[in-house]
């Protein structure tokens, strides 16, 4: 599939007065456009797929027009953490050079900036303060925590909200209608309960499931692997009880057979701990929540998820 085909990208927002749901920041955004020059730094934070990056890019256009392409660099900062990425690509960006006198600035989109070394970003507070006049910065974080205090004085900070369910279905329903694709509400209900607000994920499994004929709940939940999510509840209980093997092996299967990914299998797992009758349900989710951070700080997925279901079965004796 091409770039172009994505419709995550074909129905990305071009304006500012596209955005879904963000509306008190798109308005305090516009009343800072009507003065270019004294526009600040900025910040957005927020969870993934609630129209931080879509809005900076927004901004890009609006100020430099046609020409925002040669003035802005966008980059994500997760996948060069340390300094020298700042001085190399943001301070040769970022100085006065090449401007062109109908532009009022540069702009610099720094996306995932929160995963930015201490040493990056004290270098980038400096480049900052140094570029103020003929360059401006979006920074784009979803947790802001991580951004070091400095940084954080010298922008205008906004805070996305998740986007609501009504302006998610809203907005795949447009979608599909331009498509000329059939759909439920079932189906789009069932989008959203699987990503949570994230539009940009919810196009990604829209687009996923128009492939297979009808957008409802049934093909959703085979697009997005949803069909087995039952059978996780199945490997808890096997846990608990101290089947081991069987847990292990059945937990195996959704993930190498079915497709699960290990985060969805956890999300699984954590809810069917609720549906359990135990009063235990205070180990079972710390033991969860501890397995989960090993594997974003990147443990081998399968041998964390066989040391979980052991822990499980321990806690069940």
């Amino acid at each position: 599939m091409t770039e172009l085909a994505m419709w995550v990208e074909k129905y990305r927002p071009m304006k500012l007065s596209s955005i879904v749901n963000q509306k008190e920041i798109i308005g305090s955004l516009k009343s800072l456009l009507k003065n270019i020059s004294e526009l600040p730094h900025l910040m957005f934070s927020g969870s993934a797929g609630v129209g931080k990056t879509t809005t900076a890019l927004c901004i890009a256009r609006e100020i430099l027009g046609d020409h925002w392409k040669d003035y802005t660099l966008e980059l994500n900062a997760s996948d060069e953490r340390g300094i020298g990425m700042v001085r190399d690509r943001v301070k040769k960006f970022a100085r006065f050079a090449g401007l062109d006198t109908k532009i009022p600035f540069k702009i610099i989109i720094l996306d995932e900036a929160d995963e930015m070394t201490a040493d990056a970003q004290t270098a980038l507070r400096r480049i900052i303060e140094d570029t103020a006049k003929f360059c401006r910065f979006i920074l784009i974080a979803n947790n802001i925590s991580k951004i070091i205090d400095p940084i954080q004085s010298r922008c205008a900070v906004f805070k996305f909200t998740r986007i609501p369910e009504k302006e998610v279905i809203s907005y795949l329903e447009e979608i599909c209608k331009k498509e000329k694709i059939k759909y439920d509400e079932k189906g789009f209900k069932t989008i959203y309960s699987y990503t949570e607000g994230d539009m940009r994920h919810s196009i990604n499994i829209l687009q996923a499931t128009a492939s297979l004929g009808t957008v409802n709940e049934a093909n959703v939940k085979a697009s997005a692997g949803l069909t087995k999510t039952n059978d996780v509840g199945d490997v808890l209980k096997l846990a608990i009880v101290g089947k081991l093997s069987e847990a292990r092996n059945k937990m195996i299967e959704l993930i190498k057979v079915y497709g699960m990914s290990e985060s969805d299998f956890l999300k699984y797992l954590n809810e069917g701990s609720y549906k359990l009758k135990t009063d235990k349900l205070d180990k079972i989710l710390e033991s969860i929540a501890k397995y989960d951070y090993r594997l974003i700080i990147g443990a081998n997925p399968e041998i964390q998820l066989s040391a979980l279901l052991a822990e499980l079965g321990k806690i069940g004796k």
